[in-house]
């Protein structure tokens, strides 16, 4: 009799499960149970752990083979587990040290002839091991840089079982030819969240090689202004107007405008990813914010996540730290929308399911583009809008009220005149000068919210806003009316406040003052407050 353990991880959501991996060998008619829940996929690698051993020169053993995934209690699935499996065997049948690879994560799918596949996820599981306190693990080579992110975890990348046999009994390592094909074609399934494809809004929103530039927006000085506040303190922003005003053009470049992500942020945005299996090849570390723009055909399920069996993330976890651009919002689902409410205000989703309960990241800045009307022209002074009432009041609608109430920016985008479309009114500002004033408005911010949970205006609690961050003496009057007025309701003064602080913020003002509580309230409610309202002043 024969027993040998070896480890990987289950991941769930996009936390991670240390797994025991337990092969033990009996005599017997020969034969290969998996037990431990797994699912489909996970017990399918019998064939493949079988044909892999046999192709990379090692002896199968004809025993009766048990193969336990410890706890049992947690649901396993995909094909990550197949390299543990492999070493488990090899252990049990004496074919390698089982002390050897006892304590040994090991992650990786083994193809037929033994190569080893790269798989989603692996930087999540290496820091549920990392955290369990486990100091070495094998990887996909592919993966490596990936893994490596984790600090203090001795990483061995392989490209085939042969190569892992070899290393583990001191053996001279056989060379193996580079797949140079990247990640195999399941993880390019991985760029369609269930449901519907999203991997597109992902990309670079101009294609590959092009960076948008705020430069490139026609005249729009108010609704560049507002994308200028929603980028400083992280503020939902809805843009309504006719098609061709430059909605979508100055929703994809507030990624670019947005700071560069925190060592934390970026590990927090990888983990989805790798999730999801949607990092790029040769780029294990996401630094930048991450621009989710899905089609307005898709479903609840993948916008919040979802999917068959344990739930995948979606498009608000694939945002998480950066922009979802919903575009013609009102074409989306009213349940697809109003199942944002959630996410919105706690900045993560739970997703439940018979397979379980799933907690994933979601704290993204949305933007909204809309449409004033079906056809796009109720707001064009003699354009011949055709649309009855009843139908404009109904598409408007679409956007409920609870969800507009969440939004805290609300601009009107209005059609670019002949000047500023030929730029004879002059080019506006790049990409680089205003991120660069976001950026300082940021450090105030952090600044000011250093030692507690928050690090951006929105995520202030509206009691800390009306108890201990005060605004000037008298500078809330003008919201109070609107509040007993019913302009307002209790979170729309709340977030009044915080987009305050914001405009406050990017003046360089100690704290918020009547003028920016009138720009806060004007960019909310859309009615002015006496003169114009200045934004280059801020």
């Amino acid at each position: 009799m024969g027993y040998a353990r070896a480890c990987s991880v289950a991941l769930v959501g996009v936390e991670g499960v240390v797994v025991e991996v337990q092969a033990d060998l009996e005599p017997g008619v020969a034969a290969f149970t998996l037990v431990g829940l797994p699912d489909k996929s996970l017990i399918e690698s019998r064939d493949r752990v079988r044909a892999a051993v046999v192709n990379s020169g090692a002896e199968w053993p004809q025993k009766k083979l048990t193969v336990g995934l410890s706890p049992a209690s947690v649901p396993k699935s995909g094909s990550g587990f197949d390299l543990a499996v492999a070493c488990a065997v090899l252990g049990a049948a004496e074919r390698l040290d089982p002390a050897a690879i006892a304590d040994v994560v090991m992650i990786g799918e083994l193809g037929l002839d033994g190569r080893v596949r790269p798989v989603r996820g692996v930087l999540p599981a290496v820091l549920a091991a990392a955290e369990a306190g486990y100091q070495q693990v094998v990887v996909p080579e592919q993966t490596a840089g990936e893994a490596a992110l984790v600090p203090g975890v001795s990483v061995l990348g392989v490209r085939s079982l042969r190569q892992l046999i070899a290393i583990l009994c001191d053996e001279p390592v056989p060379d193996e030819p580079v797949d140079d094909r990247g990640r195999p074609d399941a993880m390019l399934a991985g760029l369609m969240v269930p449901g519907t494809g999203l991997g597109a809004g992902l990309a670079s929103p101009q294609g590959e090689g092009h960076i948008p530039d705020l430069a490139d927006v026609a005249g729009q000085p108010r609704p560049r202004k507002a994308l200028e506040v929603a980028a400083a303190g992280g503020h939902h922003l809805l843009f309504s107007g006719p098609p061709g005003a430059g909605k979508t053009m100055l929703a994809e470049r507030l990624s670019a405008v947005l700071p560069p992500l925190t060592r934390q942020e970026s590990l927090e945005v990888t983990a989805v990813h790798s999730v999801a299996g949607i990092l790029p090849p040769g780029e294990p570390l996401v630094s930048r914010a991450p621009y989710c723009a899905p089609h307005h055909s898709a479903t609840m399920q993948s916008l919040v996540g979802g999917g068959n069996g344990m739930p995948r993330p979606g498009a608000v976890s694939l945002a998480h730290r950066g922009v979802l651009f919903l575009d013609e919002a009102p074409e989306f689902s009213g349940k697809a929308l109003d199942a944002l409410r959630q996410p919105l205000e706690s900045g993560h989703v739970v997703v439940a399911r018979a397979a379980g309960v799933v907690r994933l990241p979601a704290r993204f800045l949305m933007v909204l583009a809309a449409n004033p009307c079906p056809c796009g022209r109720h707001s064009l002074t003699g354009a011949g809008c055709e649309c009855p009432p009843s139908v404009v009041r109904r598409y408007q609608a679409r956007l409920s009220g609870p969800l507009l109430d969440r939004v805290d920016l609300r601009v009107e985008v209005e059609p670019v005149d002949r000047a500023d479309l030929l730029e004879q009114g002059g080019r506006g500002e790049p990409t680089a000068v205003v991120a660069a004033r976001v950026r300082e408005a940021r450090a105030r911010a952090a600044e000011r919210l250093a030692g507690t949970p928050w690090t951006t205006n929105s995520e202030v609690p509206g009691h800390e806003l009306r108890t201990r961050l005060l605004a000037a003496p008298g500078a809330l009057a003008a919201a109070e009316r609107d509040l007993e007025r019913g302009i307002l309701t209790a979170r729309g003064l709340d977030r009044v406040l915080r987009v305050a602080w914001t405009v406050a913020d990017l003046r360089g003002a100690p704290r918020p003052e009547d003028r920016d509580i009138a720009v806060a309230l004007e960019l909310r409610t859309g009615i002015q407050r006496g003169a114009p309202m200045e934004m280059g002043a801020l």
